[in-house]
């Protein structure tokens, strides 16, 4: 085992500390960097300094000067996700949660605190819960919710589309994820303006954070007790129907980790594809030229700027080594997802093209890996797909180094994208967002019904499994109309 070089769970030692009038006395106890306040406004290059300090792991400071460890390179964060015998994701294990020095006001709380969900559980109950909330998602109608997101696209569009300008981010990227998540959830009635601050609020690890968290959390559990009295065709009463039994707490912890990861995760990604798109004007020609799809775009967007930067946390359940550091029983370590897509041992030269490569972090790995991935990448590229073809002459409206950027611990995104066009009529949108339905979602498979008899062909009424007339298929449009028609949703 290599010689310990930090102690994450023994830092006061006060011979650890900067003398006076050294320039490290921005830095926090025992001389670590602080991830949070004013000398982490910049997260990336202070992960990068830690790189050339340490190395692929590295101790830091969160908020209130709690220590943590930063896994910084990609095979070791990989490393960390598929190794559950030795690190977990049960915060109750977490030293200074145990020792009080992580208090129940801390900024952090709401990601940390321990719930009884699949995120914090391991071995079956990890399954059960999990299981539960993998089989509410199999019943969601993919073509269905893609033509329900080119809507939900043409509804943002309409409300900006005569001005000849908007923000993409505070317009567009910030409502577009909440506006199908609600109606996936089965609440669209929701959906308005004060949930989607709430959202973006409770991530940032401010005083109102908690607030925000109470705030959506009475909206799910006022939810999770209509579906239990009257249940519907949506993701959660299925969740709550599936055999696994799950009770209202962990049906409403549930919905709120769905709902927020999914919405954080998409309205930051559909901001950093659009920001590409409308800055590199080598990437947009690609793009519009067909050498590049909109797919494949979002994919080298989740490299070079994955809608989470980190993930906290990881714990170690026994005293083990990674990265050459000696990790103590009860040390938090950061799930480094932005530092471990730019390791240099995986990606040398940043600027080569990683199409066709998803081995990125962006959606973490192992047992917890994102079981939504789909639909948000769904969201991301019918929106920007639906966008761009609406708006084909879309331009920045400021120029690029005036765009800024709000940056926490677990991720940096865009204050606003303000953009100008030529002013455009409005659209025929046959449904609202926010208030009809998504097409029928798929029938769950957990459920044992017996067949229906099914009646028997006659002479009159060929099987259905006859091809149709050749004059019928004549009448269709070409392949690769009805292909652009159905990746569209149309």
């Amino acid at each position: 085992m290599t010689p310990e070089r930090h102690s994450l769970t023994g830092t006061d030692d006060p011979t650890l500390g900067p003398p006076p009038g050294c320039p490290a006395h921005g830095l926090g106890p025992g001389g670590l960097r602080r991830l949070y306040g004013p000398e982490a406004q910049d997260l990336g290059a202070v992960y990068e300094k830690l790189r050339a300090e340490h190395g692929v792991v590295a101790p830091a400071l969160l908020h209130d000067d709690v220590p943590i460890w930063v896994v910084l390179g990609h095979g070791e964060n990989m490393h960390m996700l598929r190794t559950p015998s030795q690190y977990t994701r049960d915060t109750r294990v977490w030293a200074p949660l145990q020792d009080g020095t992580v208090k129940p006001d801390h900024p952090l709380m709401p990601i940390v605190a321990w719930q009884p969900i699949c995120c914090h559980a391991e071995g079956d109950e990890h399954l059960r819960l999990r299981g539960a909330v993998t089989g509410a998602m199999s019943t969601i109608d993919h073509r269905g919710i893609r033509r329900y997101i080119n809507r939900a696209t043409q509804h943002l569009v309409n409300k900006f589309c005569e001005e000849g300008r908007a923000d993409l981010v505070s317009q567009f990227a910030e409502h577009l994820p909440m506006a199908v998540l609600c109606e996936i959830l089965g609440m669209p009635d929701e959906y308005n303006d004060r949930i989607v601050q709430a959202a973006r609020d409770m991530l940032k690890g401010t005083e109102t954070a908690i607030a925000s968290n109470a705030y959506i959390m009475d909206v799910l559990m006022r939810l999770t007790v209509r579906r239990r009295a009257e249940p519907k065709d949506d993701f959660t009463s299925h969740l709550i129907n599936h055999p696994a039994g799950l009770n209202d707490e962990e049906i409403g912890q549930h919905l709120r980790v769905v709902l927020i990861t999914s919405y954080e995760a998409t309205a930051n990604l559909l901001a950093n594809v659009l920001r590409v798109v409308l800055t590199d004007p080598g990437f947009r020609a690609r793009l519009n030229g067909g050498q590049m799809t909109v797919p494949q775009a979002v994919e080298q967007s989740l490299w070079d700027e994955p809608p989470f930067s980190t993930m906290l946390g990881y714990f170690a359940k026994q005293d083990t080594e990674l990265g050459g550091q000696h990790i103590r029983k009860g040390d938090g370590l950061l799930l480094g997802i932005a530092p471990g897509n730019v390791d240099p041992r995986v990606r040398p030269d940043l600027k080569a093209n990683m199409q066709g490569n998803r081995s990125h972090l962006a959606f973490s790995g192992g047992p917890h890996e994102c079981p939504g991935q789909d639909i948000g990448r769904a969201i991301a590229d019918v929106g920007v797909d639906a966008l761009l073809t609406r708006l084909p002459d879309i331009q920045l409206a400021c120029e690029e180094h005036e765009l800024r950027w709000r940056t926490s611990i677990l991720n940096r995104h865009l204050v606003e994208l303000p953009v100008k066009f030529a002013r455009k009529p409005q659209q025929d949108v046959m449904q609202r967002p926010s208030i009809n339905p998504v097409p029928s979602q798929r029938p769950n498979n957990w459920k044992v019904s017996t067949p229906e008899p099914q009646a028997q062909p006659t002479a009159q009424e060929p099987p259905a499994s006859t091809p149709a007339a050749m004059p019928e298929l004549v009448r269709r449009p070409g392949v690769f109309r009805r292909f652009l028609r159905w990746w569209r949703g149309d």
